[in-house]
């Protein structure tokens, strides 16, 4: 049986290994124009996640209330902190610490991906349009194109 569009286990055979994933503490690639990893543990990774947030680190971390406020809500997490980022909003992680962070995150979807701004909006197949781009961040053409050109 298919739930979500993935296969679902008859509960007498599921097993530690479908609700477990090893490797957080494997460090990611960061060497990228974002100085970010992200290691995904979606359903892909942890069948039991099918059907079924928190954040750890020296982190800021802050999401962005809807138009009109548009009002930034951020904080400086500790090792043991915990941040809840509303469904729907856009929200960032950054380390401010000197050392490697660690995060976990809960999402309230068995396989939810991600949309880096700058990738979705500067890297789509095909291109946004200039004119488009250039007048929702009111700049010129030639600056979008510019942007658009490292993605």
């Amino acid at each position: 049986v298919k739930l979500n569009g993935f296969a679902c286990k008859n509960p007498a055979w599921v097993q530690a290994n479908d609700f477990s994933f090893s490797g957080l503490h494997n460090p990611g690639n960061t060497g990228n124009p974002f100085g970010s990893a992200i290691t995904p543990v979606t359903v892909a990774q942890i069948p039991g996640l099918n059907t079924l947030g928190i954040s750890m680190g020296s982190l800021e971390v802050g999401f962005v209330t809807s138009n009109p406020d548009n009002r930034l809500i951020s904080k400086t997490l500790q090792k043991g902190d915990v941040f809840v980022f509303p469904v729907g909003l856009l929200h960032f992680q950054r380390n401010v610490g000197h050392m490697n962070a660690v995060t976990i995150s809960a999402l309230s979807s068995q396989n939810p991906g991600v949309s880096t701004i700058a990738n979705v909006i500067f890297g789509s197949k095909p291109d946004i349009s200039t004119n488009i781009l250039a007048k929702a961040f009111q700049v010129d053409k030639n600056i979008v194109q510019q942007i658009q050109r490292k993605f």
